[in-house]
């Protein structure tokens, strides 16, 4: 299968390699790494982590008032008499799943937020790129992956996109 793709690639850059020697410019462009490292990408990681930090001190405060229920049932089982006993085990197993309920939500929501942030930045770097390969008179602008076998270093306008998009971000 390996030499499949080897093979595919190789006929598919062909045409490329030929446009090359005519004189075009090919760039790549790693998305992930601007992703990162821009400013955009930096402000929606911290807005992520401060909801992180609330789901995560929300889910504390929850973990700690089970726990005390549990000790409470545990400490008081053999004293209470059958239905005190019934209601507070059935008082715990409804809280246990309101907990268990508020992680996946917890956790649904931050993906969520995640693929939102990510998506939105990741349509404005390629915007940019774009016009940055327009501008620069770039041929073509890859997306750089670990499916390229090669790439010359003066082919990667990575940093260059980076700078291009958190000076769009600043334009008024």
């Amino acid at each position: 299968m390996k030499r499949f793709i080897v093979a595919l690639f190789l006929v598919l850059a062909l045409p490329l390699a030929v446009l090359a020697a005519d004189g075009n410019k090919f760039g790549a462009v790693d998305i992930q790494k601007v992703l990162l490292m821009s400013e955009a990408g930096k402000e929606a990681k911290d807005q992520l982590s401060q909801k992180a930090g609330k789901y995560e001190a929300e889910k504390n405060t929850k973990e700690a008032e089970l726990k005390k229920l549990k000790g409470e049932l545990e400490s008081q089982s053999a004293v209470l008499n059958e239905s005190a006993r019934g209601a507070k085990e059935r008082d715990y197993q409804q809280r246990l799943k309101e907990y268990q309920r508020f992680l996946k939500d917890a956790q649904e929501d931050l993906q969520a937020k995640n693929d939102e942030f990510t998506g939105r930045i990741v349509d404005d770097i390629v915007k940019v790129a774009q016009e940055f390969g327009r501008k620069n008179g770039y041929t073509a602008v890859f997306v750089k992956s670990d499916t390229m076998i090669y790439l010359d270093p003066t082919a990667d306008v990575t940093e260059d996109v980076l700078k291009a998009f958190n000076a769009s971000r600043k334009k008024p």
